[in-house]
């Protein structure tokens, strides 16, 4: 059974930095507010991520409140309410930062042109746009 809450402050109690050493409580934070949402479940499988693609990941997104979503244009039901990231590409090969992901166990996967995605909701993937489609094709 996963363990999943909110939690107000980025000084999370229950953070971890020898489980995911990559990662701050900070950076996975909402950036309007500084709420967490813990899921562990899921920064192991990015701590993974970040252990198969062997370079640091640029967070641009992660956790997002209500608020925070919706001024950004963020779709009602988005992931990022709960725990979803967006990487930069910047620095990594895209086909490999993708197979890297799924091979750490996300499920979701938005293609982008400048990140990538990447969420553990249903089964899915998508193109922000007709550019990061042709992008992602070509790998």
């Amino acid at each position: 059974m996963q363990v999943v809450h909110t939690i107000q402050n980025t000084n999370a109690p229950h953070w971890y930095k020898s489980r995911w050493p990559n990662f701050t409580s900070s950076e996975m934070a909402c950036r309007h507010c500084g709420e967490i949402y813990y899921w562990p479940e899921f920064m192991d499988c990015l701590q993974r991520a970040r252990n198969l693609a062997t370079k640091p990941f640029r967070i641009n997104s992660a956790h997002r409140c209500s608020y925070h979503n919706a001024r950004v244009g963020g779709a009602p039901l988005s992931q990022h309410l709960k725990l979803a990231v967006d990487i930069s590409l910047t620095e990594h090969e895209p086909l490999f930062l993708y197979q890297a992901c799924k091979q750490a166990g996300f499920t979701g996967f938005g293609f982008y042109q400048t990140f990538l995605h990447i969420d553990l909701g249903p089964r899915r993937s998508w193109y922000g746009n007709t550019k990061a489609k042709q992008l992602w094709q070509t790998y």
